[in-house]
């Protein structure tokens, strides 16, 4: 295994960023499925849940995730998540409760905040923002369970005012992990319940006997939770259809090729993880790869690690800094790392990014544990039309408009004329009906 390194000064190097391009855009770094057709299973699974509620909920997790689950044991105690929360490890209570904190302060500093109305003549419009009222957080168990996840979509629903916060979970090999059910714990979330993948996903958008139907999805997870959610959306909101993790590093000769490619293993063990280096410097390139070589050797996912390194990671050698800057935006990337000796000029000049990390002091850890921002990003590309999960995405907006009598009468007739030109008569009507007497006095004179 070796890192590649492409030039772009030569069509093979343009070709392969074109094509990294292509593979990011186009959903082809995905999660390992078998070879089992998603859509069709995930579809027949919501159908499931839809027509038999608990009991195929039940049932088909029993059987997805090697457990035994009844209808009557779907949901967690509140007791058993006491108990999971004071079994908890102490020192790692502490930390989680630090990067709480800290993220709770991040999102209480770019929450919404409410306006004044805008005044005209009889007449003022406005906009309210509210918390949407029900949410479902989707925690992923096994292996794939990050605790940090969970802080990063609970704590902002949380301070964005949510009033019902809802977790699903799935019980792989018997129960949901005990950290999983001390975090809730912690985040004062009490309605728990066993169900993973799309099956929980299902329950939580269309309801069951047990589960009321939630408002809107967040949370990361696999191929069929990624497929769920798109299936779902419309029934109800969902945070984004995420892909695998990614990072775009654009450096120059100022940075230490050892930070550069400990920041490109740290994505690359996602397995799958993606990681791409653009430099205007040979120099680092081929520093970076050895170094990439040398420290995989350290790693505990070495194999995971390899493969991703060997797939879907590479350096592409720009021109200059501005050509670096143009390649990178347009990979549109979940994360983007920043390392050269002008900074804010790449800043400037890259619009597309999930999160930006800036320096040599910022690696993209910071970001997934403890600087505030949530760690749910965009992913795939769509940094291009999307940012990264925040408080706001859990308040809905309301448009409020109130008209006096004065100011119907003086914007009436226009008002009806634009309905007539779209051939909408009634439209007219409801505003012409209300005009057709000129007296500005009356029992509904306000």
């Amino acid at each position: 295994m070796e890192l590649r390194i492409f030039d772009l000064q030569t069509s093979d190097g343009r070709a392969a960023a074109e094509n990294l391009r292509s593979l990011w855009h186009g959903g082809g770094i995905t999660a390992q499925s078998g070879g089992v057709d998603v859509p069709k299973v995930v579809r027949e699974i919501l159908s499931a849940v839809q027509r038999g509620g608990d009991r195929s909920a039940a049932e088909l997790t029993s059987k997805l995730d090697r457990a035994n689950i009844l209808p009557s044991n779907i949901r967690v105690s509140e007791e058993e998540l006491a108990r999971a929360h004071a079994s908890m490890d102490k020192d790692f209570l502490a930390l989680i409760r630090l990067s709480i904190e800290s993220v709770r302060r991040y999102q209480e500093h770019i929450k919404v905040r409410q306006i004044p109305w805008l005044q005209g003549e009889d007449r003022q419009v406005g906009i309210r923002y509210t918390p949407i009222q029900r949410v479902g957080l989707y925690v992923p168990g096994g292996k794939a369970l990050y605790p940090s996840s969970v802080l990063m979509t609970a704590v902002p629903a949380i301070v964005a005012g949510v009033p019902e916060i809802v977790m699903v979970s799935p019980p792989t090999g018997g129960d949901i992990s005990p950290v999983a059910l001390a975090l809730a714990k912690e985040l004062s979330i009490t309605e728990v319940y066993r169900l993973g993948g799309a099956v929980g996903l299902a329950a939580l958008a269309y309801g069951t006997e047990t589960i009321r139907p939630v408002a809107k999805i967040a949370g990361p997870g696999n191929a069929f939770v990624a497929e769920a959610k798109r299936q779902l959306y419309g029934v109800v909101g969902v945070d984004s259809i995420a892909g695998p993790s990614e990072v775009v590093i654009v450096a120059d000769d100022v940075a230490d090729a050892r930070f550069v490619a400990a920041d490109m293993l740290s994505q690359a063990e996602h397995g799958p993880g993606s990681s791409i280096l653009v430099t205007p410097s040979m120099p680092l390139a081929l520093k970076v790869r050895e170094e990439v070589s040398r420290q995989l050797e350290q790693l505990d996912r070495i194999e995971l690690t390899s493969e991703c390194i060997d797939r879907l990671c590479a350096v592409f050698v720009a021109t200059d800094l501005a050509e670096a800057c143009r390649v990178a935006d347009t990979l549109a990337a979940e994360h983007l790392q920043i390392i050269t000796q002008d900074d804010e000029y790449c800043l400037s000049n890259i619009q597309n990014a999930g999160a930006i990390f800036l320096g040599p002091w910022t690696p993209v850890a910071v970001g997934d544990y403890m600087a505030g921002p949530s760690h749910v990003l965009p992913t795939g590309g769509t940094a291009r039309f999307a940012g990264p999960l925040s408080c706001n995405d859990f308040c809905k907006a309301t448009s409020i408009i109130q008209y006096g009598r004065a100011a119907l009468h003086s914007e009436g007739a226009l008002i009806a004329q634009f309905a007539a030109k779209e051939g909408l008569d009634a439209h007219a009507q409801s505003v012409l009906k209300r005009i057709d007497n000129s007296s500005l006095n009356g029992p509904l004179d306000r």
